[in-house]
């Protein structure tokens, strides 16, 4: 189930025809990026340590998000969202995706997957979503 927490107006109107490129952060499970690379191996799904990530805020972390137009999964509901919420007073942001720790891995693979096949990227913008079972 994918609950809506936040969202805000759609400004940027080149990503409606563009598909979602995820970010996985440090703490997301990398089983879940490696099945969802292995089940479908076109999705843009970038793990922190290609992005480079470690050692950054969370504001950082979700400026460099927006600026390379993509969609930060995490685990983190304690932080991230406080920091989503002060970050989108001033800046466009290409969405937050939050996966509960306590989803069943596969569970969590299958739901990313549908959110790919069947959504824009500009569905995203400014939104905060969680994904829990």
């Amino acid at each position: 189930m994918v609950r809506e927490t936040r969202t805000r107006k759609k400004r940027d109107a080149d990503l409606t025809v563009v598909k979602i490129r995820f970010q996985a952060v440090e703490n997301l499970n990398e089983d879940i990026v490696a099945g969802v690379l292995r089940r479908m191996p076109e999705i843009d799904f970038q793990t922190a340590r290609e992005a480079n990530l470690r050692g950054l805020s969370d504001l950082q972390v979700l400026k460099r998000c927006a600026k390379q137009r993509r969609v930060l999964v995490t685990h983190d509901q304690r932080t991230i969202p406080i920091h989503f919420g002060v970050f989108i007073e001033t800046q466009t942001s290409s969405g937050v995706i939050v996966v509960s720790q306590k989803a069943a891995i596969g569970w969590a693979i299958e739901e990313l997957i549908l959110i790919w096949t069947t959504s824009e990227a500009a569905e995203y913008i400014d939104s905060i979503r969680t994904l829990r079972r």
